[in-house]
């Protein structure tokens, strides 16, 4: 790969990451758009990891908070808060590494790499988006997460497996229609994210080992490249949703799933 088409997929990953509008439906877009080869699934996990270093630096606080949790589930230590919430951190990313798991040792990643695909899920739960963030309430916070809150939360992260869905979107969907407030329901959803993009990273992980050196080479700079774009997105939502709704994410996304209805 060239240097233009990996700082484009990096830049395009860390921006549509934590903006809730899709980052994979976007990578798969790019094939369509440019003149460039389909980057492949191991690019796009790479690019994923390097947007999981962006959040575990951004929200270090509560990243060594879940640490804590997790030393303190096997006895290390006694910190009931922390331990609770890192035990509904687990069980919220069970969906998802489940459902990846079935989807990848069977083989049907590629089969959603489709620009239909894409379209109608940026339509559908863009408007699912608009519906949750217009009228759920504004009153939890992350450390206020149940057990049902978080099982909730991760089926809908575990959807975001299909590309156009976006990961961030569907799970600030289900937070907001918990209740949750719009920071809040931003910092539930980057939380969440950690143990199953380092589940997925994992795995990407082990194919880079029997990859090329060129493939290995190529995916280490995007990730950095990502982490750079990545971590300064996520300053960004998080400021911007202090003052503002999601309302022009729903309209992005509507409009980009008609475009490429059209022209697709």
């Amino acid at each position: 790969m060239t240097f233009l088409q990996l700082l484009i997929i990096a830049v395009v990953q860390g921006i549509t990451e934590f903006l809730p509008i899709s980052s994979s439906g976007h990578l798969i877009l790019i094939p369509f758009l440019t003149d460039f080869p389909d980057q492949g699934p191991m690019i796009d996990v790479a690019v994923h990891v390097g947007s999981l270093l962006a959040i575990i630096i951004y929200f270090w606080r509560d990243a060594l908070g879940l640490a804590k949790g997790g030393f303190a589930t096997i006895g290390l230590g006694d910190d009931p808060l922390q331990r609770r919430l890192f035990l509904w951190v687990l069980v919220g990313t069970i969906p998802a590494v489940a459902l990846g798991l079935f989807l990848k040792l069977g083989g049907f990643l590629e089969g959603f790499r489709s620009t239909d695909l894409v379209a109608t899920n940026l339509i559908v739960y863009g408007v699912l988006l608009g519906l949750a963030d217009r009228f759920g309430r504004q009153e939890k916070s992350f450390e206020d997460v149940t057990l049902r809150d978080a099982i909730l939360v991760g089926l809908a992260q575990a959807l975001a497996l299909i590309p156009g869905t976006s990961r961030s979107g569907s799970t600030m969907t289900a937070a907001r229609a918990l209740g949750y407030k719009r920071v809040e329901a931003a910092r539930f959803s980057f939380l969440l994210a950690i143990p199953a993009v380092a589940g997925a990273g994992l795995l990407a992980v082990l194919d880079l080992a029997e990859a090329s050196v060129q493939m290995q080479a190529d995916a280490l700079i995007a990730g950095v490249m990502t982490f750079v774009a990545a971590f300064l997105t996520m300053a960004f939502l998080m400021n911007f949703l202090k003052r503002a709704s999601m309302l022009v994410f729903v309209a992005y996304r509507i409009a980009m799933g008609c475009a490429l209805l059209y022209f697709f």
